[in-house]
Formats: structure tokens, sequence, C-alpha cells
């Protein structure tokens, strides 16, 4: 199983927006490393729901319960066969009960290598296992 960051602009789209929808589909993400780390994603998969904006924590977890599809609004393939516009549904999990920050998360040098810290606008990423656990239980999410 692996573990995404999802980033959201929680205007736009929140944790406790996902809790009341119980199920919704990625989309929005144009970056094309981005949409590379979604075409990996897995039903079963699981991933940290991250808001954007004046927030930058991570908000909740959730689950990947779907595999990934074609995006209806971003359709057809790549050079390389590959979904131009790759969605996935994800459910809720589990709302943060600790607030982690961006800010904590740049102060702690066993972040330094991490995606989140060294791309800050790539909306899309997995989390490294060993990153995974940490940040679970610095979010109250173990």
């Amino acid at each position: 199983m692996t573990t995404f960051l999802l980033k959201t602009e929680p205007d736009c789209y929140n944790y406790d927006m996902l809790i009341k929808d119980k199920r919704t589909h990625w989309d929005g993400v144009r970056n094309p490393t981005a949409l590379m780390h979604m075409r990996t994603a897995k039903k079963g998969d699981e991933a940290f729901i991250y808001h954007t904006g004046k927030e930058k924590r991570i908000a909740g977890l959730a689950k990947i319960v779907s595999d990934v599809y074609e995006d209806p609004e971003n359709p057809g393939l790549t050079g390389k066969g590959e979904l131009k516009g790759p969605l996935f549904d994800i459910k809720p999990m589990k709302a943060s009960t600790k607030v982690l920050t961006l800010k904590d998360i740049k102060n702690d040098g066993r972040f330094d290598d991490f995606d989140l810290v060294k791309l800050s606008r790539l909306s899309a990423m997995p989390v490294p296992p060993k990153l995974d656990k940490l940040l679970r239980k610095m979010c109250g999410l173990d």
C-alpha cells in the first residue's frame, strides 16, 4: 500500500466537505509530475489531505476507493500511452487530531528530502513509508 499526500485549497474543497460528501473524485491536477504520481494510485492506497493557503496543514486521512480512471474533462492518452487526466475516488477515514503545519514539517530535519518541502508547488505526491508513519503519529492519525 502506498500513501500519498494530496493538496487542496480549503476554500475550494476541504476535509470537512469530504466527510459530508462521503466520497469524491480527485481532480483539478495539472502539474505533469503530480499527474505521474496520480497514475500510480491503486484502490486501497491512502492519502493525507493537505490544506494549502492560509492553513498549510494536514487535515486528515482518506482512502483511495477506486483504481485510476480517465478524467472526462481531460480525456485521451499521453505519448507514453498513459491517461492524460487520471482521476481516482477517495473517501474520508479520519480527521487529524493534532495540528501539523508545513512550518512544523520544514523545521524537522527528517523531512528535508520530502517532496512537500523540496517541491512546494507539487499537488500530489507519494509519501515515503518512514515519513508516512511519522506523519500519522504527528497528526494524531496513528
